[in-house]
């Protein structure tokens, strides 16, 4: 990826992994589902059923070829999350609650401005998470301080 792409990545995401989104542009216009996967160094995402392509795979070692019907990702612009009130697609916004919790609210025209609450998928973890050893803990570092 050269410098120009990289400058213009999206820093901070508005659809996560696991929310239901409606396709505005392409082949799949009109069309629900829910992201599989996000692939944030393309500002793409991958939706789950959607935007089908066939891929020719040639046969190998251990897996045989053929052609195969694959999901293609799509750009970040052209699908919205879908308002979870209304079931129209809306834009994305951000709330802080009164006890301090910030969450995505519905906005945009029609929307209803309620909460899209955060995706079941993302409270579980896949890869457990690193365990920090108790070898660490005897690790010290003496400096040496003159005295005077």
């Amino acid at each position: 990826m050269g410098w120009k792409a990289a400058e213009k990545l999206i820093r901070h995401w508005k659809i996560l992994r696991g929310d239901n989104v409606m396709i505005i542009r392409g082949k799949d216009k009109g069309e629900t589902g829910t992201v599989k996967r996000v692939v944030r160094s393309q500002n793409r995402v991958i939706v789950e059923g959607k935007n089908l392509v066939k891929k020719h795979i040639k046969g190998g070692e251990g897996h045989a070829g053929g052609i195969f019907t694959v999901e293609a990702p799509l750009h970040v612009s052209n699908v919205q999350v879908l308002d979870p009130v209304t079931g129209k697609p809306c834009k994305v916004g951000s709330r802080y609650l009164e006890d301090g919790t910030k969450v995505r609210v519905a906005r945009g025209i029609g929307a209803s401005g309620s909460i899209i609450p955060r995706p079941e998928i993302l409270k579980i973890r896949t890869s457990p998470r690193p365990i920090v050893g108790t070898e660490l803990n005897l690790i010290t570092f003496s400096f040496l301080v003159p005295t005077n």
